[in-house]
Protein backbone atom coordinates (compact mmCIF):
# COMPACT_ATOMS: atom_id res chain seq x y z
CA UNK A 1 0.00 0.00 0.00
CA UNK A 2 1.58 3.36 -1.08
CA UNK A 3 2.27 6.02 1.82
CA UNK A 4 0.21 9.03 1.94
CA UNK A 5 1.64 12.48 1.82
CA UNK A 6 0.91 14.49 4.64
CA UNK A 7 -2.61 15.02 4.98
CA UNK A 8 -2.08 18.82 5.57
CA UNK A 9 -2.11 19.63 1.81
CA UNK A 10 -4.85 18.10 0.75
CA UNK A 11 -6.93 20.14 3.67
CA UNK A 12 -5.51 23.51 2.05
CA UNK A 13 -6.12 22.42 -0.90
CA UNK A 14 -9.58 22.02 -0.48
CA UNK A 15 -10.35 24.79 1.53
CA UNK A 16 -8.65 27.18 -0.87
CA UNK A 17 -10.67 25.77 -3.88
CA UNK A 18 -13.98 25.61 -2.29
CA UNK A 19 -12.93 29.48 -0.74
CA UNK A 20 -13.13 30.43 -4.86
CA UNK A 21 -15.87 27.95 -6.00
CA UNK A 22 -13.57 25.75 -7.70
CA UNK A 23 -12.74 22.39 -8.77
CA UNK A 24 -10.23 20.19 -9.71
CA UNK A 25 -9.71 16.81 -11.83
CA UNK A 26 -7.14 14.63 -12.42
CA UNK A 27 -5.47 12.52 -15.07
CA UNK A 28 -2.63 10.17 -13.10
CA UNK A 29 -0.50 8.02 -14.67
CA UNK A 30 2.46 7.08 -12.23
CA UNK A 31 0.50 8.12 -9.15
CA UNK A 32 -2.61 5.94 -10.74
CA UNK A 33 -5.53 7.64 -8.74
CA UNK A 34 -3.40 8.81 -5.49
CA UNK A 35 -3.86 12.40 -6.13
CA UNK A 36 -7.57 12.04 -6.12
CA UNK A 37 -7.36 9.27 -3.38
CA UNK A 38 -5.76 11.95 -1.16
CA UNK A 39 -7.64 15.10 -1.53
CA UNK A 40 -10.11 12.35 -1.33
CA UNK A 41 -9.80 12.12 2.56
CA UNK A 42 -10.54 15.43 3.65
CA UNK A 43 -14.12 15.53 4.67
CA UNK A 44 -16.25 17.42 2.09
CA UNK A 45 -14.01 16.65 -0.87
CA UNK A 46 -17.16 16.51 -2.83
CA UNK A 47 -17.40 19.77 -3.13
CA UNK A 48 -14.09 20.57 -4.99
CA UNK A 49 -13.00 17.04 -6.16
CA UNK A 50 -14.90 16.44 -9.63
CA UNK A 51 -13.19 13.40 -10.55
CA UNK A 52 -10.41 11.95 -12.00
CA UNK A 53 -8.87 9.14 -14.67
CA UNK A 54 -6.31 6.34 -14.04
CA UNK A 55 -4.30 6.08 -17.56
CA UNK A 56 -1.25 4.38 -16.68
CA UNK A 57 -1.50 1.94 -20.10
CA UNK A 58 -0.63 4.07 -22.66
CA UNK A 59 -3.45 4.40 -25.06
CA UNK A 60 -5.89 5.35 -22.35
CA UNK A 61 -4.24 8.59 -22.22
CA UNK A 62 -5.73 9.00 -25.08
CA UNK A 63 -9.03 7.22 -24.80
CA UNK A 64 -9.83 8.48 -21.19
CA UNK A 65 -7.93 11.75 -21.02
CA UNK A 66 -7.85 12.87 -24.87
CA UNK A 67 -4.50 13.08 -25.13
CA UNK A 68 -3.65 13.30 -29.07
CA UNK A 69 -2.27 10.15 -30.30
CA UNK A 70 0.13 12.02 -32.75
CA UNK A 71 1.37 13.50 -29.52
CA UNK A 72 2.05 10.34 -27.94
CA UNK A 73 4.23 8.96 -31.04
CA UNK A 74 6.16 12.28 -31.07
CA UNK A 75 6.87 12.32 -27.38
CA UNK A 76 5.91 9.73 -25.95
CA UNK A 77 3.55 8.79 -22.18
CA UNK A 78 6.64 10.42 -20.15
CA UNK A 79 7.32 13.85 -21.51
CA UNK A 80 6.08 17.34 -20.89
CA UNK A 81 3.53 17.55 -23.73
CA UNK A 82 1.74 14.68 -22.42
CA UNK A 83 1.32 16.16 -18.92
CA UNK A 84 0.31 19.32 -20.65
CA UNK A 85 -2.39 17.74 -22.51
CA UNK A 86 -3.45 15.19 -19.90
CA UNK A 87 -3.94 18.14 -17.22
CA UNK A 88 -5.79 20.39 -20.15
CA UNK A 89 -8.33 16.72 -21.04
CA UNK A 90 -9.17 16.07 -17.78
CA UNK A 91 -10.00 19.46 -17.00
CA UNK A 92 -12.27 19.68 -19.81
CA UNK A 93 -13.36 16.06 -20.37
CA UNK A 94 -14.69 16.43 -16.01
CA UNK A 95 -15.76 20.31 -16.10
CA UNK A 96 -13.45 20.68 -13.54
CA UNK A 97 -11.81 24.62 -13.11
CA UNK A 98 -8.59 22.87 -12.73
CA UNK A 99 -7.10 20.03 -14.32
CA UNK A 100 -3.50 17.78 -12.75
CA UNK A 101 -1.83 15.84 -15.21
CA UNK A 102 0.95 13.57 -13.68
CA UNK A 103 3.15 11.06 -15.90
CA UNK A 104 6.53 10.08 -15.17
CA UNK A 105 8.90 7.11 -14.01
CA UNK A 106 8.25 5.86 -10.40
CA UNK A 107 11.39 2.92 -11.00
CA UNK A 108 12.95 1.09 -10.46
CA UNK A 109 13.80 0.62 -14.10
CA UNK A 110 13.98 3.63 -16.49
CA UNK A 111 11.51 4.12 -19.09
CA UNK A 112 11.89 5.39 -22.72
CA UNK A 113 14.98 6.88 -21.62
CA UNK A 114 14.00 8.78 -18.62
CA UNK A 115 15.35 7.28 -15.07
CA UNK A 116 13.12 6.48 -12.00
CA UNK A 117 11.94 9.46 -10.48
CA UNK A 118 11.54 11.77 -13.50
CA UNK A 119 7.93 13.42 -13.00
CA UNK A 120 6.25 15.67 -15.53
CA UNK A 121 3.26 17.98 -13.65
CA UNK A 122 1.02 19.65 -15.35
CA UNK A 123 -1.28 22.05 -14.04
CA UNK A 124 -4.00 23.08 -16.20
CA UNK A 125 -7.12 26.32 -15.62
CA UNK A 126 -7.95 26.43 -19.15
CA UNK A 127 -6.17 29.75 -19.84
CA UNK A 128 -2.66 28.57 -19.06
CA UNK A 129 -1.25 25.49 -18.18
CA UNK A 130 2.22 24.75 -16.41
CA UNK A 131 4.39 22.10 -16.58
CA UNK A 132 6.81 21.27 -13.97
CA UNK A 133 9.76 18.98 -14.08
CA UNK A 134 10.54 16.92 -11.49
CA UNK A 135 13.76 14.87 -10.38
CA UNK A 136 11.86 12.77 -7.41
CA UNK A 137 14.29 10.49 -5.13
CA UNK A 138 13.42 6.99 -3.48
CA UNK A 139 11.81 3.59 -3.94
CA UNK A 140 8.34 4.11 -5.54
CA UNK A 141 5.85 4.51 -3.22
CA UNK A 142 8.44 7.71 -2.26
CA UNK A 143 8.29 9.00 -6.30
CA UNK A 144 4.40 8.78 -6.38
CA UNK A 145 3.52 10.32 -3.10
CA UNK A 146 6.33 13.55 -3.54
CA UNK A 147 4.64 13.34 -7.07
CA UNK A 148 1.26 14.35 -5.23
CA UNK A 149 2.39 16.23 -2.75
CA UNK A 150 4.31 18.56 -5.80
CA UNK A 151 1.00 18.38 -7.60
CA UNK A 152 -1.24 19.78 -4.43
CA UNK A 153 1.51 22.38 -3.65
CA UNK A 154 1.37 23.44 -7.60
CA UNK A 155 -1.52 24.13 -7.62
CA UNK A 156 -1.97 25.91 -4.00
CA UNK A 157 0.82 28.68 -5.51
CA UNK A 158 -1.21 29.42 -8.69
CA UNK A 159 -3.90 29.46 -6.44
CA UNK A 160 -2.18 32.15 -4.80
Amino acid sequence: MPELPDLAAPVRLHRALLSRGETVAAAESLTAGLFCATLATVAGASATLRGGVVVYATELKTALAGVPADLLAVHGPVSPETAVALADGVRERCGASWGIGLTGVAGPDPVDGHGPGRVYLGISDGRRTDVVELDLAGDRAAVRAAAVAAAMDGLLARLG
